[in-house]
């Protein structure tokens, strides 16, 4: 089953990147565009030969018609093709759409990312508003919404389910950390993402984490930039208006079912506990890919002062303009917590999103929404 996605490139005008984790449909979509040319560097042999010769690609390239569209499918590769794609670019005027694992991983790399002449375009995994009638909350936080993987839960297949998750993680360190030689210590790496993902969502504690992996502060600060750099996950920083002042951030998995088969939890139902926190991953993580899709200028983070936090504060360039806490249950906010939130961002809508809320509920100023309603808020925001 395909599903139709937010994301549409079928009349791009201009070169663009095309950037997403692993799974995500990016060679999908790709496949679906007219093309004078189609480059796919997963196959072993071009790879090889661009890296040995990578003046070849600029001769084919070089004799394609005039503002041919050209797809290069893993740019990460070979990267130094990117020299002769600017080249296309400004000689012959050739659209070229470009897919890789992350902008930063080519950047930190020294890549060419092509100076302002290509677009930076996300594909995440799917959403409700590309799933809708096939949509299950429980699913999604219980096995996440990767393409493949969803269709098997469609289909109800899943033991497939499962074993393509548990897959995922060990072709993961397997192709993005020892194929890119991106650390040396794999048996540290490995020890310390199974301890990421059960401090998936709370606060970092970077010497703790350096404990139990037995490696410094420094390289487990160095292990979560990889798992940034492959959009494995992300960093939610907490509010504050100084840059300096910033830090212990969160740190979130990109989809509910990865981090839950790193966690080895598979087989089970989420607990209450956990399902409040797969909530809020999957909440945090559905508004990122809404923001990128509809192209809205937000920034995420959250807040916290003493024993008072709220789970996301959304801003645009003159401020916070609302504010979501996640709740798994009933129970509401502590009205410390929220006359807390008052004083510091007075003006500034806070709205409760509800997994188990049916109908739309108000305890004193504070709305109860349930999810699919707490998203609509935040899309015409």
């Amino acid at each position: 089953m395909l599903f139709e996605r937010l994301l549409k490139l079928n009349n791009i005008e201009t070169s663009a990147f095309l950037f997403g984790p692993r799974m995500t449909g990016k060679t999908t979509i790709l496949k679906k565009l007219r093309a004078e040319a189609y480059f796919d560097l997963l196959d072993p042999e071009l790879e090889l030969e661009y890296k040995v010769k990578p003046g070849i690609f600029w001769e084919q390239i070089n004799a394609l018609p005039e503002n041919s569209t050209i797809i290069i499918d893993e740019i990460q590769k070979v990267p130094i093709l990117l020299n002769y794609i600017q080249m296309g670019i400004d000689r012959h005027g050739h659209i070229f759409i470009i897919s890789g694992s992350s902008a930063r991983k080519l950047k930190r790399g020294g890549a060419n990312l092509l100076g302002g002449r290509a677009l930076d375009l996300k594909l995440h995994p799917l959403t409700y508003d590309e799933l809708r009638d096939h949509f299950s909350i429980d699913m999604a936080i219980q096995f996440g919404t990767i393409p493949r993987i969803y269709n098997l839960i469609v289909e109800k297949k899943f033991d497939l389910v499962k074993s393509h998750l548990k897959s995922y993680f060990t072709t993961y360190i397997k192709e993005e950390i020892q194929a890119e030689a991106l650390t040396r210590n794999i048996g540290a790496f490995q020890r310390f993402i199974n301890i990421a993902a059960q401090s998936n969502g709370q606060v970092i504690e970077f010497a703790n984490i350096s404990s139990e992996c037995s490696v410094p502060a420094s390289t487990v600060k160095e292990y979560y930039q990889i798992l940034e750099d492959t959009l494995l996950g992300f960093f939610l920083w907490p509010y504050d208006k100084s840059e300096r002042k910033k830090a212990r951030p969160k740190f979130y998995f990109f989809d509910c079912g990865v981090v839950r088969a790193i966690q080895n939890r598979l087989n089970d139902p989420p607990l209450p506990m956990e399902r409040g926190f797969l909530f809020e991953n999957w909440f945090i993580v559905e508004l990122i890919r809404l923001r990128d899709y509809y192209k809205k200028e937000h920034l995420f983070s959250f807040w916290r002062n003493r024993n008072n936090e709220i789970d996301i504060i959304i801003s645009d360039g003159r401020g916070p303009i609302l504010a979501v806490e996640c709740k798994a249950g009933k129970t509401g906010i502590k009205l410390s917590t929220i006359r807390a939130f008052q004083d510091r961002f007075p003006g500034v809508p806070l709205i409760i999103a509800s997994l188990k809320d049916k109908m739309t509920r108000k305890v004193g100023d504070i709305e109860i929404l349930p999810w699919k309603q707490a998203i609509d808020v935040y899309k015409e925001s």
